[in-house]
């Protein structure tokens, strides 16, 4: 029997218990005849069919096989086919500015056209016989839209500022896309964060994020409970299903059991929100940190007295507690070559560029030295105690003062020894960065920290675990990595360096992460 008898026939056997499909648009026949398939062409990319059939959804190597029906692709002028739908925060800037600069070093020509306000298709095209070879069609809305195309079929790539909830993902896999929540169903494709805007006349500075949910929530109204004048609270949100309302509900509300309150103004877009807060002198609004002009920022605070500001670099390090990873979530199914050769592109130094000129923040790896932190020192001098504390700073400023910090961090889901989902964007990154040899000769370090809850030895111990944990995720995932050209190590220093105050679950939450320092 012929390979591609024995792939068609394993298929058959796994995908047996599925119902039954009526429509029957093409046949796929072996070229020696031997056997047909027929079913409804649900996709090709250039090189696999994808059919819905009686046995459940196949796919099929095209080298191996005849397309007969009406649905047969045109196999000598192939066009990839890709639909992108969800976030309009994702997909009105940085996709179009990604897909112009991948068309550009690919040398083909990017066309754009825009049916209606909220689509448009960029159709590559071959710039010396004009010839399209893909086109990406995107649907711009919101991250509950590009999650429900994808369920229905009608979208390949989804765009959003969320993760994935446990509703969609127990539909994803029951219609076949795979689960959701592994490491290659999804990637980070940039970073950008939460940050409470006021008026510039406004003069309160800081807001800590226990008053900030309150403030959402309603239960503080007025500015004199901030520190600020007596006048009332001007609330400003995005609309109820936007993406970053969404991150908000999931970082601040649901934690603090509160929900939003009724007395709230909305807004298309973030400029809108921008504008209006800007020019409301009580207003205190919710903003993408890619989208801020007319408004100006608040620092988050905490009752032991540190701040934490919604600049890039903590941004780019997770320091900053409501940092928003911006996905793109892929169904179990392949894509075009173009497409997957795009999603590549995604994650090349040339994109952290463009993705950087667009205005949020890129994930390349940078470093940064220890006299550049400052503010991180000061905390942990603030809270050694007693001569164990004192030591244990000792011996973190020897280890680490020779070195760099990276940008990369690691933290972990609430409650859990599993790394978040920007983490595990994090493990490929960095094992893409050891592959290519970024790291050759050098010393890379994995620095577990911890809170400071509980005893110091048991805090210790957990952080010095987590570096473990990471580190091995790392090298798992670099399988091409020359290993012995770098010295890797871990160690940890449990709760000597917090970057915020432990009195709350994302103070705590901010404080348990993996550090990669390097020299």
């Amino acid at each position: 029997m012929s390979q591609l008898r024995a792939a068609i026939l394993a298929a058959l056997f796994m995908f047996a218990q599925t119902p039954p499909s009526l429509a029957q648009d093409v046949t796929l026949q072996s070229l020696d005849g031997a056997i047909e398939l027929s079913g409804t062409l649900l996709g090709f990319d250039g090189e696999f069919y994808r059919l819905d059939t009686r046995y459940g959804e196949l796919t099929v190597d095209g080298s191996g096989v005849n397309c007969t029906g009406p649905g047969c692709p045109n196999l000598l002028n192939y066009v990839a086919d890709l639909t992108v739908s969800g976030s309009s925060t994702i997909g009105n800037v940085l996709m179009p500015a990604l897909i112009e600069a991948f068309a550009l070093r690919e040398g083909y020509a990017a066309e754009r056209v825009m049916p209606d306000d909220s689509h448009f298709i960029y159709t590559l095209k071959e710039r010396g016989t004009g010839a399209s070879v893909a086109r990406f069609r995107f649907r711009v809305s919101n991250t509950d839209e590009g999650f429900a195309d994808l369920l229905a079929d009608e979208a390949d790539i989804v765009m959003s500022l969320r993760e994935v909830r446990p509703a969609e993902t127990r539909l994803a896999s029951e219609a076949g896309m795979g689960d959701l929540r592994a490491a290659n169903r999804s990637r980070v494709l940039a970073l950008d964060a939460l940050i409470p805007v006021v008026s510039p006349a406004n003069p309160v500075t800081r807001i800590s994020l226990r008053d900030l949910s309150l403030v959402l929530a309603g239960k503080l109204t007025n500015w004199s409970q901030l520190g600020g004048p007596d006048a009332p609270i001007g609330l400003h949100l995005l609309a109820a299903g936007n993406g970053l309302t969404q991150a908000i509900e999931d970082k601040l509300m649901r934690p603090a059991r509160l929900t939003f309150s009724g007395d709230v103004t909305r807004h298309d877009n973030n400029a809108a929100l921008d504008r209006a807060v800007g020019a409301d002198p009580f207003g205190l609004g919710i903003a993408s940190y890619s989208e801020i002009d007319s408004a100006r920022a608040l620092q988050l605070s905490g009752t032991c007295g540190f701040t934490l500001r919604g600049t890039r670099r903590n941004i780019k390090t997770e320091d900053y507690p409501l940092t928003l990873p911006m996905f793109l979530y892929l169904p179990a199914r392949r894509l075009p070559r173009m497409g997957r050769d795009f999603l590549a592109f995604t994650r090349s130094p040339a994109a952290q560029i463009v993705i950087r000129r667009a205005g949020f923040v890129d994930q390349a790896p940078e470093e940064v030295p220890i006299d550049m932190q400052g503010d991180r020192l000061a905390n942990a001098i603030a809270v050694a105690a007693g001569d164990a504390g004192l030591d244990g700073l000792k011996r973190m400023t020897e280890t680490l003062a020779p070195m760099q910090r990276l940008t990369t961090s690691f933290r972990f889901e609430p409650g859990s020894i599993s790394l978040d989902a920007q983490s595990r964007s994090n493990v490929q990154q960095l094992a893409r960065s050891l592959e290519a040899g970024a790291f050759d000769a050098r010393r890379v370090l994995f620095v577990g920290f911890s809170d400071g809850q509980g005893p110091a030895d048991g805090n210790l111990a957990i952080a010095h675990r987590r570096a473990e944990s990471v580190r091995d995720a790392v090298l798992e995932a670099a399988e091409a990595a020359n290993l012995r050209q770098t010295d890797i190590g871990t160690d940890a220093f449990g709760e000597a360096l917090p970057m915020a105050c432990d009195d709350s679950v994302w103070g705590r939450q901010v404080n348990r992460r993996v550090e990669v320092w390097v020299r």
